[in-house]
C-alpha cells in the first residue's frame, strides 16, 4: 500500500505530502538538469492538435525528463499531425522559440467551425502564453490587462456552460510549469465560485487574482523554483517571499482590483494558522484566499515537479481533506463533489 508522510511546507508544491520513496528512485543530476531545459519549451495541449492538420511548428514529446522531437516542422517545411501523434503518451511541447507560430495556428482555427469543446481547449492554449508572457515582464501593464480579459472568457465560458469546466480541466497529470499551473488554478478556482452562487463580478475578481496568485515567482531564482529534494532554511524563506512580492508587483497595477488580493496574498495562509506569510487564522481568511489555497494546493499534488511524480487526484484529494484544520470544509465539499463530476463527463 502507498505511504504518504506529512512534511514541513517550504514550497508551495510541497504543501501536504510526498509519497514515500519517490525522491530516491529519481536521477536527481539528471531530473535538475532537465528542469533547467525545460524552460526552452512550451506545454501545449495535445487537444489542440487535429489529425491531418498541417502546422508550421516542431512538435516534441517529453518521454523520460527529455524532450524528444516527433514533427519536425517550419514555415518552409510544414507537416501534417499523424493520428500516432494523437495516440502517444507523455507531455507534448513546442520550441518556445515557436510560440509566435503557435499563436497564429490557435487564432487560425478561432475561425474554423470547431466543437464547442474545442474552442474551449483553444481558449485555455492561449491564456497559457498570456501567463508565460506575464512571468516573464509582471511589470508591463499590458500583460495584467490581458490576463483580466483571459479570466473573462474563462468565466463567461463556465458561466454559460457549465459543462465547458471539464473541458478545461483535466485528470491527466502534467508536467509542472508555471504558467500552466497558474492557468489551472484560476479554472479550479473559477469553478468552485460558481458551484458555491458566486455572482459573476466577484467569480471575475476571484479568478484574476487566481491567475496571478504565483505572480511573485517571476522574482524567485530559478535554482531555488527548480530544486529537486528539500529547500535550505534559507532556500524557504526566499520562497516565502514570492507571496509579498507577487502584492508589491500588482500593487503598482491600478488595474488589479482589491478585492483581488486575498487570493495572491492568502493563498498559502492555513485555517489552522500555520500558513505563511502570515500566519493568521480562520477568522481573517477571506474567501477568495480560502478557495485559492485549495485550488493551489490540489494543482500542485497532480503534477509532477522537480522533487515528486503526480499524484492521481484521488489521491491528492485524500491528503487535502486530511488537513481537516487548514482548510474550509464547506468549501472542500464543494471542490470535491465539483471534481467528481469531471470523471463522469469524461466517461460519456
Amino acid at each position: 500500500m502507498t505511504k504518504y508522510v506529512p512534511v514541513e511546507d517550504n514550497n508551495h508544491q510541497r504543501a501536504s505530502s510526498l509519497e514515500i520513496g519517490q525522491i530516491d528512485n529519481i536521477n536527481t543530476t539528471g531530473f535538475q538538469r532537465y528542469f533547467l531545459k525545460k524552460d526552452d519549451f512550451h506545454q501545449i495541449d495535445k487537444d489542440a492538435l487535429f489529425s491531418g492538420r498541417e502546422i508550421n511548428f516542431s512538435i516534441f514529446i517529453n518521454k523520460d525528463f527529455d524532450f524528444q522531437p516527433v514533427i519536425n516542422a517550419s514555415d518552409n517545411m510544414p507537416q501534417k499531425v499523424s493520428p500516432e501523434i494523437l495516440d502517444m503518451e507523455g507531455d507534448i511541447a513546442i520550441k518556445a522559440s515557436d510560440i509566435p507560430l503557435y499563436n497564429k495556428y490557435l487564432k487560425f482555427l478561432e475561425d474554423v467551425d470547431l466543437p464547442d469543446n474545442n474552442k474551449t481547449i483553444l481558449m485555455k492554449e492561449k491564456s497559457k502564453i498570456i501567463l508565460r508572457d506575464v512571468l516573464a515582464d509582471p511589470r508591463d501593464s499590458e500583460n495584467i490587462k490581458r490576463s483580466s480579459a483571459a479570466v473573462e472568457k474563462i468565466a463567461d465560458t463556465i458561466l454559460n456552460n457549465n459543462d465547458a469546466l471539464y473541458d478545461l480541466l483535466s485528470i491527466i497529470n502534467y508536467d509542472y510549469y508555471l504558467y500552466t499551473h497558474s492557468v489551472n488554478v484560476a479554472v479550479l478556482s473559477i469553478g468552485l465560485g460558481v458551484s458555491i452562487g458566486l455572482p459573476k463580478k466577484e467569480i471575475s475578481n476571484l479568478g484574476l487574482g487566481a491567475i496571478l496568485h504565483d505572480i511573485g515567482k517571476s522574482s524567485i531564482p530559478p535554482e531555488i523554483l527548480n530544486k529537486s529534494g528539500r529547500l535550505t532554511e534559507s532556500e524557504f524563506k526566499i520562497m516565502k517571499f514570492h507571496v509579498l512580492e507577487g502584492a508589491k508587483i500588482l500593487r503598482r497595477h491600478k488595474c488589479f482590483p482589491e478585492e483581488s488580493f486575498p487570493a495572491v496574498t492568502q493563498h498559502h495562509e492555513k485555517l489552522s494558522g500555520m500558513g505563511y506569510p502570515f500566519g493568521i487564522k480562520a477568522s481573517n481568511m477571506k474567501l477568495y484566499g480560502k478557495i485559492t489555497a485549495i485550488a493551489d494546493c490540489y494543482d500542485s499534488l497532480t503534477a509532477r515537479t522537480p522533487y515528486k511524480y503526480p499524484l492521481a487526484p484521488f489521491s491528492a484529494l485524500n491528503i487535502i481533506v486530511k488537513e481537516t484544520e487548514n482548510y474550509d470544509h464547506e468549501l472542500l465539499a464543494a471542490f470535491i463533489k465539483m471534481l467528481g463530476r469531471v470523471k463522469k463527463v469524461e466517461e460519456k
